[in-house]
Order: C-alpha cells, then sequence, then structure tokens
C-alpha cells in the first residue's frame, strides 16, 4: 500500500500511536491491581468524561482538517498543504489540530480508567504534544511559507482559549 504523505507526517502518526498505546500499557503494567483500577463505579464515570473529551478531539481535528484541506491543490499528499490557511478557525489559532490531539492523551486514559495513564502519562504526553508542535511544526511552516507565516504568527496565537474560538473549534 502506497501512502500519499511526507514521512515527518507518517513519523508524527507512528509517534501518536505509539504514546497512545504504550502509555496503555505501560499504566496497566502499574495499575492492575490499584483499587481505583479495580473499581467498576470510577471506570463508568471516568470511562463517560474520557468519551466526551475524545470526541471533542476528533471535532476539533475535523474542523481543522477541513479547513486545512483547503490550503492543498489536488496533486498534494494528504494532510500538507502548499498555501498557507488563514480562514475559519485558523483565524483564531495557528494550531487547531494539534490542540485538538492534545486532548486524544487525556481522553484515552480516563476512558481506560488508569489512574497512572490519567494522572501522569496523558499529561507528560501532553507536554511532549506541545514541544512537537513548538519545535518541529513551527520550525517546518516557517521554512514551507516564510515571511508570510512570520507576519501570520504575529497576528494570530498557536493556541486561543476565547469562547468564539472554541465554539469554531468544537463545532458539529
Amino acid at each position: 500500500m502506497k501512502i500519499n504523505t511526507s514521512s515527518s507526517v507518517v513519523i508524527r502518526i507512528v509517534l501518536w500511536l505509539f504514546m497512545i498505546v504504550g502509555g496503555a500499557f505501560y499504566a496497566y503494567s502499574i495499575d492492575k491491581n490499584d483499587f481505583l483500577f479495580q473499581s467498576p463505579l470510577f471506570h463508568l464515570l471516568s470511562a463517560l468524561i474520557g468519551l466526551f473529551i475524545l470526541r471533542l478531539a476528533f471535532r476539533a481535528a475535523a474542523n481543522g482538517g477541513k479547513e486545512l484541506a483547503k490550503g492543498r491543490d489536488e496533486n498534494m499528499p494528504r494532510l500538507e498543504t502548499n498555501r498557507l490557511v488563514t480562514t475559519g478557525i485558523y483565524k483564531c489559532m495557528r494550531h487547531p489540530m494539534l490542540f485538538g490531539l492534545t486532548l486524544l492523551p487525556p481522553g484515552w486514559a480516563l476512558f481506560l480508567g488508569m489512574p497512572t495513564f490519567i494522572t501522569i502519562i496523558a499529561p507528560l504526553e501532553m507536554l511532549f504534544i506541545v514541544f512537537m508542535v513548538i519545535v518541529f511544526e513551527e520550525i517546518e511552516v516557517k521554512r514551507k511559507f516564510g515571511n508570510e507565516y512570520k507576519i501570520y504568527a504575529q497576528r494570530v496565537p498557536m493556541v486561543s482559549f476565547k469562547r468564539s474560538c472554541f465554539k469554531r473549534l468544537f463545532k458539529k
């Protein structure tokens, strides 16, 4: 099967999967005998909260992806752009999809109901995601779009916590 995307995107996807699956396995090895992990009530409550957060994460990724698709020609690989997108949710924040995806580790951890994953691993994974955005994503787009991106970055924050931006990010 031919993957029609850049190696950078493939590496990031593999890292995501490694973090999500690896975090769960590691947390299970620690939590399998934990009182909370064995509590059906805790699992029910954390799973419901986790599903809600996961739904938000995927909605943000989908909304950001739809807008980002406007920045690529037909011959561009998926998840790639050849034009800077500054419309829609990208008027509010520069990295809406990645912001949404930072919700995946806590959502998954809560869904699985693993205390170690919830309290230690998921927050560390979220920090790692933020680090990846700041270091890799920002460097790539600066290199790709040059001065146009620098001007855009001066006007628009990486992430915005404004209510209007959240409405746009998580809309159905």
